[in-house]
């Protein structure tokens, strides 16, 4: 018996001390480093999508890469102010919202206006900047009071910052599209009473 335990002993002694040397390294190990789970877009997303669930996933971050403003919570049903590439973080800027006036200075409002173009709405791309014109309607002795006049400029060389999706039902209204206008510049563009035109101006 004393035979068969002095024959295991050196391989017990050697099995204990890798076992002590492996829980030496893992205590040596250093930890993992410190990581905040955001939100980033699963594929390529276009500009005035409505979020659903598969269109983000969570991913880690090193706390110093996080971008200001990253949602860090669901999102789903909100709509995109610009297009997404796959892996970017979800920002508040990104989407509709006060969010996206940022950097615009104050005093700015963003102001939704309805053109009546959809097909030329759907050239612009936040960012851009628009002249919108408006043809109002004159009176006319034997035409009535339907003939339109001269087009004038309303606001000029406006960024557009928002696209949203065209609501059911309402693509012959035209297209709404959401610009970053001063408090004068938005009631002038409440108070056309008349189909709205853009053209895009020269930054």
């Amino acid at each position: 018996m004393n035979v068969r335990l002095s024959r295991l002993r050196r391989p017990l002694a050697a099995l204990f001390a890798a076992a002590a040397a492996g829980l030496a390294l893992l205590a040596l190990r250093p930890a993992p480093p410190p990581s905040v789970r955001v939100l980033a877009a699963a594929r390529d997303l276009p500009a005035g999508k409505a979020l659903i669930p598969s269109d983000l996933r969570p991913v880690s971050l090193p706390p110093g890469s996080v971008p200001s403003g990253a949602l860090h919570s669901p999102a789903a049903g909100r709509v995109l102010a610009g297009p997404m590439r796959r892996g970017e973080p979800l920002t508040d800027a990104r989407v509709v919202g006060a969010a996206l006036l940022r950097g615009y200075g104050p005093g700015t409002v963003a102001a939704p206006v309805r053109v009546a173009d959809a097909d030329a709405a759907r050239l612009l791309r936040p960012g851009d900047r628009i002249d919108v014109l408006t043809t109002p309607a004159r009176p006319d002795p034997l035409e009535g009071p339907h003939q339109q006049g001269p087009a004038r400029i309303v606001v000029s060389a406006v960024p557009v910052v928002a696209i949203p999706p065209p609501s059911e039902g309402r693509a012959e209204e035209g297209a709404l599209v959401v610009l970053a206008t001063d408090r004068a510049q938005a009631a002038a563009l409440a108070g056309t009473g008349a189909p709205l035109s853009l053209t895009i101006a020269n930054p």
